[in-house]
């Protein structure tokens, strides 16, 4: 019996040894830091895991560089034409900047074409998109597509031209349009010596398309600085054109613009008389009268009239530089751009856009919640702390 039990003690501290030296042993890959992984472990893994390994891997693979709201999320964006300079900076920026913070985008150029753009937009909202910025043709021509967004709970920010007459509008993302124009009558004001009383002086006025909201800000922002002088003689309008329906453009045309003034030249400044300053409200605009005077004006006359601008396209840069144009107004589409993405952003994680004007800008439906940048003055003078230096173009774009 004795023995027996002495037996059975011996099997036990045998078995127990073993268990022991077997533990140890299991223990020394888990002490390497996690550099040597356990083939047991990868067996056990690969056998009952492999669809929660898969998913892990989906997930940090299609991480989003900035938020989890822009991953996949599809953006229409919506732009008037590729023919001025100016839209294809626009829509290259916004395209760029949303792309960086893991937007997809759909990018459209309309070629001026109402019917073009309201297309573009209906294939942006069935296709999918969840926000739409859309630099319009027409302010009042987007009403019934933009129904078609509020029924799918599509969000429109209107990008640099307020839409007008729709409640669908979330955001406006502009510069100060209003600034524009008085930065541009200021600089005609300082130029000719107005306020010191200088005068009088002849002056013209060009604008821009009448159904761009936009065109009627620029000019009612100049002509509060120019109008006092217009009514008590310092400033002279020969061609008797003033009203906004009168000095408007179609479509920023440079040709129409032309065309208008080579009449106005011919009518009024064709006897040696003197032009002194011309309002454009724009580069195209500015371009076309530019055209008109190299034809029909100069060598004949003196002096060259200071002529304003806006949007510093690269001709128009050149003819600051020759001469040809006093000054045009600097939107750097980077910042207008950067602001948008930011916009899109706090949509699609349901907060409030930055803004920083609720008042200016009824469309008609409301005072749409806006962000204005503001604008600067290039002329010969600063152009290349404004232009160069800041990265927008270098002096081989200019020359």
């Amino acid at each position: 019996m004795k023995k027996r039990i002495l037996g059975v003690l011996l099997v036990c501290v045998m078995v127990f040894s073993l268990l022991t030296a077997c533990g140890k042993e299991e223990e020394k890959p888990a002490s390497n830091s996690g550099t040597t992984n356990n083939t047991t472990n990868n067996a056990t893994n690969n056998d009952s895991n492999t669809s929660t390994n898969n998913a892990t891997n989906t997930n940090e693979s299609e991480a989003p560089a900035t938020n989890t709201a822009s991953n996949g999320t599809k953006v229409g964006v919506a732009m008037p034409t590729k023919d001025l300079q100016r839209w294809n900076q626009d829509g290259d920026n916004m395209k760029k900047k949303l792309e960086e913070a893991g937007y997809v985008v759909d990018l459209q150029y309309a070629s001026n074409d109402v019917p073009t753009q309201v297309s573009q937009i209906e294939n942006m909202i069935s296709s999918g998109c969840k926000v739409l910025v859309i630099a319009s043709i027409e302010g009042d021509s987007l009403g019934t597509v933009l129904e078609q967004a509020k029924e799918k709970d599509v969000k429109v920010i209107a990008y640099d031209r307020l839409i007008m007459g729709s409640d669908a509008v979330t955001y406006y993302a502009t510069f100060d349009n209003e600034m524009v124009g008085t930065k541009q009558g200021e600089y005609i004001e300082e130029k000719l010596g107005l306020k010191s009383g200088k005068g009088p002086f002849n002056i013209e006025i060009i604008t821009g398309d009448p159904g761009d909201n936009n065109a009627r800000f620029f000019y009612k922002g100049a002509m509060d600085v120019l109008q006092p002088y217009i009514n008590n003689g310092q400033l002279v309008v020969k061609s008797g054109q003033i009203d906004f329906a009168t000095v408007a453009t179609q479509s920023w045309s440079t040709e129409n613009a032309q065309n208008r003034f080579d009449a106005i030249i011919a009518a009024n400044y064709s006897d040696g008389t003197q032009l002194d300053a011309v309002l454009a409200s724009n580069d195209s605009t500015a371009m076309g009268v530019t055209n008109s005077l190299i034809a029909n004006y100069e060598g004949t006359h003196s002096n060259w009239p200071i002529i304003t601008g806006q949007d510093c396209d690269k001709p128009n840069v050149k003819n600051m530089l020759d001469g040809k144009q006093s000054m045009s107004i600097f939107k750097d589409t980077r910042t207008l751009a950067a602001k948008t993405v930011e916009m899109v952003d706090a949509i699609m994680q349901g907060k409030e856009a930055p803004i920083n004007d609720r008042e200016t800008y009824d469309n008609g439906t409301g005072k749409i919640p806006s962000y204005l940048c503001e604008p600067v003055f290039a002329d010969a003078s600063n152009y290349e702390e404004i232009l160069i230096k800041s990265g927008y173009y270098t002096m081989d774009d200019i020359k």
